[in-house]
């Protein structure tokens, strides 16, 4: 075949091609999609499905080598006390933050969504990502250095005379310790803080598609200003309140820095998996934890969904 049949050839194939894929619409959207699922499917799902199988497994006590037979006695473990308080002691934290959390976020993000405009509103969209673009470890220490014993925040609070509110806080039994910095109090604002801008964003994104219309009608209808945020705005946000929600209430379950570096001594799920598999080369038990957050958030996207966090979507 001469070089110029080739030539006129070759757009003949391709214009046959792209009318066989214009003609069939969903073999074209397979054909995209299919190398990202094979990405998420190989790497995502079957990294997941091995973590859950070795979770099945068990650690023999005397030759500490894993014992690659089906058996439950991994997940006993989690219901021992030690396991037990390690689960609950995350939980407690992860609802804690989340709540506080939506409580600071929501009259941010209604300002931002709903008042500010204009230069005022990026401005405000830039100050709340822009903690996201540093780095993790970086913000870690420089609150450990600002809840220390000698910090700024123990400075600000003599310095306005507030340091008897602040020792009273810190005697507290079960949140305070010796100073902020190791004290589950101290850890509690450091999770917050972190994961405060996962729920503005989502939530100023549901609240800018709230119609202005159905507020101005609740407010013509004599709707007090509460009756109509809890009447209207809420529910509408509802959305994005769980998606928010569900990104403070997970990270915060499987963070193991945080909770290593601020706070008091105790465990938590994060840094069990990090000291099973890491220290003590109990894989097992390591997958074990792992699942607990798993269980947990596919719980709460269940009440969420009960509870018709979704159906505003």
């Amino acid at each position: 075949m001469s070089a110029a049949s080739v030539a006129i050839a070759a757009p003949t194939l391709s214009r046959r091609f792209a009318g066989f894929l214009y003609g069939r619409r969903g073999f074209y959207l397979a054909l995209l999609l299919l190398p990202p699922l094979l990405w998420f499917g190989t790497i995502y799902l079957g990294s997941l499905l091995v973590l859950l199988t070795q979770s099945f497994y068990a650690i023999d006590e005397f030759t500490a080598t894993i014992v690659r037979e089906p058996t439950l006695r991994t997940y006993a473990q989690l219901f021992r006390p030690a396991n037990l308080d390690i689960v609950l002691r995350t939980l407690g934290m992860a609802i804690a933050v989340t709540l506080a959390s939506a409580a600071i976020a929501f009259p941010i993000a209604n300002y931002m969504a709903r008042h500010a405009s204009g230069r005022v509103r990026a401005f405000f969209y830039v100050a709340v990502m822009m903690p996201m673009w540093m780095s993790y470890l970086v913000k870690v220490y420089a609150w450990r250095l600002i809840l220390a014993k000698a910090g700024i925040a123990s400075w600000m609070f003599e310095t306005v005379g507030l340091s008897n509110v602040l020792d009273a806080a810190l005697s507290v039994p079960g949140i305070g310790g010796p100073s902020l910095s190791s004290s589950y109090m101290g850890m509690f604002i450091v999770f917050v803080y972190m994961w405060l801008p996962y729920m503005i964003l989502p939530l100023a994104a549901a609240l800018e598609r709230v119609p202005v219309s159905l507020v101005q009608a609740s407010a013509d209808l004599g709707a007090r200003p509460s009756q109509t945020f809890r009447n209207v705005i809420l529910p509408l946000a509802l959305p994005g309140l769980a998606a928010g929600s569900i990104f403070t209430f997970s990270l915060t379950l499987g963070d193991y820095i945080i909770p290593s570096v601020v706070g008091a001594p105790g465990y938590f799920i994060g840094m069990m998996v990090y000291q099973s598999q890491g220290v003590a080369g109990n894989i097992p038990l390591a997958a074990a934890f792992s699942v607990v957050p798993i269980v947990l958030i596919a719980l709460y996207l269940m009440l969420a969904r009960r509870l018709g966090a979704f159906n505003a979507l």
